[in-house]
């Protein structure tokens, strides 16, 4: 653990906040100088550190920066998913560096961040729109115990994940259109990219890619997306904090991960299902040239959706384009 996380963690304890520099020297186990060049860096960047000769430093603010050690610092202990954290500048995508990662045997859990990608990436190859410190780009390497066919079991979490996070943090109601989108009032707010690399029967690693739209305007969206598509700061008219709600996503990804190794998916199928904009809809999905139409009726044990054709069958379906019957 670094000393930006120790001390960040002791200014965000207990109390007022106020942490003596003697008291940090000690704990940390560096000199008063020490820890003074620290704060100092950490002013640098943005954080609103007060020196009190009297009482010590007291942590008053900090910036709307996506900082490694503050987000661990926040986060506390992890199960898997955020304990190793990774920041870029610019990336062209979080998905790719995860990928590198995972090819170089880096444990599963890390997380890379990126304030902004210039080849973000949704599902079958689409653009995702990525402006600068306006949004949450990242992504997560995971090496599940599970068959190819049960990931998207990781993909049902993960939205109900981001789903609850947004909602604790915002008081939004987000809603959950399957397989990967999560809507606020119809229009995409965020979007999760489960891509895998396996074998016949077991999975080597996941690299579990998420964008979520916090603070974009309508000007930062594409002409041709702004109909369907949000950002949090435009439904809720404030600005959303990054760094708490990633903590927030993160601090629900570990827990939802480790209910999926644990035997309760069914529990997080019936939180989906609860807050899915899909579910008892009659809709049509494209997959390649295919083309079903039918009512979605259920999840299945693995997380695919079970859908009621109009001939009467019941299909399982894993992925595809999703709308509304007409």
């Amino acid at each position: 653990m670094s000393l930006d996380v120790q001390i960040l963690s002791a200014l965000r304890g207990p109390g007022d906040g106020a942490v003596s520099g003697a008291e940090l020297s000690q704990k940390l186990g560096v000199s008063r100088a020490a820890v003074w060049a620290h704060i100092e860096d950490l002013r640098r960047l943005g954080y609103d550190i007060e020196a009190s000769p009297h009482r010590g430093y007291r942590l008053l603010s900090a910036p709307d920066l996506l900082h490694a050690d503050d987000m661990r610092s926040r986060l506390g202990p992890t199960r898997v998913i955020g304990r190793d954290i990774r920041v870029f500048e610019e990336t062209a995508s979080t998905s790719d560096v995860i990928e590198k990662l995972a090819r170089d045997g880096v444990r599963e859990g890390v997380v890379v961040f990126a304030e902004s990608q210039t080849r973000g990436r949704g599902r079958l190859g689409r653009k995702w729109v990525s402006p600068a410190r306006r949004g949450l780009w990242f992504s997560v390497l995971l090496r599940p115990a599970v068959r190819p066919q049960e990931v998207t079991r990781l993909t049902v979490a993960s939205a109900t994940a981001v789903r609850r996070a947004i909602e604790s943090l915002t008081g939004l109601k987000p809603k959950i259109k399957w397989p990967n989108d999560i809507l606020i009032r119809g229009r995409k707010v965020a979007g999760i990219l489960t891509e895998l690399s396996a074998e016949l029967d077991c999975v080597r690693h996941v690299a579990l890619g998420i964008g979520v739209n916090v603070n974009l305007e309508p000007g930062d969206l594409p002409p041709e997306l702004r109909a369907q598509t949000t950002s949090l700061k435009i439904e809720s008219s404030r600005t959303v904090l990054r760094p708490e709600l990633a903590v927030a996503i993160l601090r629900e990804l570990d827990r939802d991960y480790a209910r999926t190794a644990t035997g309760q998916f069914a529990a997080l199928a019936e939180e989906w299902e609860e807050h899915s904009a899909t579910m008892g809809q009659e809709i049509v999905i494209r997959v390649g040239d295919r083309q079903v139409r039918g009512r979605a009726e259920s999840l299945n044990d693995d997380g695919a959706l079970l859908l009621r054709s109009d001939h009467g069958r019941l299909e399982r379906v894993v992925g595809g384009d999703v709308a509304l019957a007409k």
